[in-house]
């Protein structure tokens, strides 16, 4: 299969429109990562996604729609709360799962009773949503375990030959895939966090609890709610590890390994004497989750058997960005 690069212009969104109407898949920029995208309500084209990814059959997917109008067209009995949620954050990288309609494709959800829906706040997958007249189901779009894309490079680092075409367009600001909250059960959970942090979440949902799969390893053979929940994922093929310990600890440890790279705070540097990419400051989570993937993709590249990345707080934004390390780490931490 050739896949098709496309221009992120009126041409180019008209074009992958075009082909996600006709059954086919299209990588699309969003804020948060670039996503895989297939019509929703077409089981053919969406086992064309787990197909290109390699993805476990078992791991729903997140429907991607341009207006509230589509939101009904997908969701059924959608509660107060998710207005509230929509008004304030939508479009944006938060996604909310509700109760399925029975237009989306049981393929999208894996047997379950719901849906994840979100409103991504890039005009060009908007737009291209739009033009296609379909919501669409779109992962991320990469190979399934490995870090996510934020660039239409990783995405054809990976899936060249494998899909339709990619849309060619800017890297994705956020850098994380989108904040997971669950209406569909009492009291609402958060299932994933990202941008749209659980401090932010708390004033819609003063009830609002915390899955024990954010922070803790799943059970093997567990159903999972939401995608992201799985053992491992967001890993490159170097082995990781996350290291919880301040800066002096943290570059102790380091350098005393050989054989290794560090992904460090911009604050630890000057003092590490092995390899070592910069995430951003240890006061700046958003600089730390829009760098993240590209870091974890590029230790790869450095040609060492081990990498130990300096863990970030559990808090906003960086409880995120710990929660995407710790399973591209496998559940591998270090504590100092």
């Amino acid at each position: 299969m050739q896949t098709v690069r496309l221009s992120d212009n009126k041409e180019g969104i008209v074009a992958a429109a075009r082909i996600l109407r006709d059954g086919g898949v299209v990588a699309i920029p969003t804020e948060t990562v670039y996503g895989l995208a297939a019509s929703a309500y077409n089981d053919n084209a969406i086992a064309k996604v787990f197909s290109a990814k390699g993805r476990p059959q078992d791991n729903p997917l997140i429907v991607h729609i341009s207006s509230l109008d589509m939101l009904n067209e997908v969701a059924v009995e959608i509660p107060k709360e998710a207005e509230k949620l929509a008004e304030a954050f939508w479009p944006g990288p938060l996604t909310l799962v509700l109760k399925k309609s029975e237009n989306v494709a049981q393929s999208v959800s894996k047997g379950l009773s719901t849906v994840a829906v979100r409103m991504p706040e890039d005009k060009v997958a908007r737009e291209i949503i739009k033009q296609s007249c379909l919501p669409l189901a779109a992962p991320s779009a990469n190979i399934s375990g490995s870090p996510s894309p934020t660039t239409a490079e990783h995405v054809l680092a990976d899936l060249d030959g494998r899909i339709d075409a990619v849309v060619m367009s800017g890297s994705s600001n956020v850098g994380l895939e989108s904040t997971v909250v669950t209406l569909s059960v009492s009291p609402p959970t958060l299932l994933r966090p990202g941008a749209v942090t659980v401090e932010q979440l708390k004033k819609f949902l003063p009830d609002l609890v915390i899955d024990k799969a954010v922070l803790c390893e799943p059970l093997k053979d567990e159903q999972v709610a939401s995608p992201g929940m799985k053992y491992k994922h967001y890993s490159p093929k170097t082995e990781l590890f996350l290291v919880e310990a301040g800066s002096e600890a943290f570059v102790e440890f380091v350098n005393g390994k050989t054989d290794c790279a560090a992904i460090c705070f911009d604050e630890d540097l000057d003092k590490i004497k092995t390899k070592a990419l910069c995430y951003g400051s240890v006061s700046d989570p958003k600089t730390q989750a829009s760098k993240l993937f590209s870091l974890l993709r590029k230790t790869d590249t450095l040609g060492v058997s081990k990498v130990y990345v300096h863990a970030p707080e559990k808090s906003g934004i960086g409880l995120a960005v710990y929660n995407r390390l710790i399973r591209a780490a496998a559940f591998k931490v270090i504590t100092l």
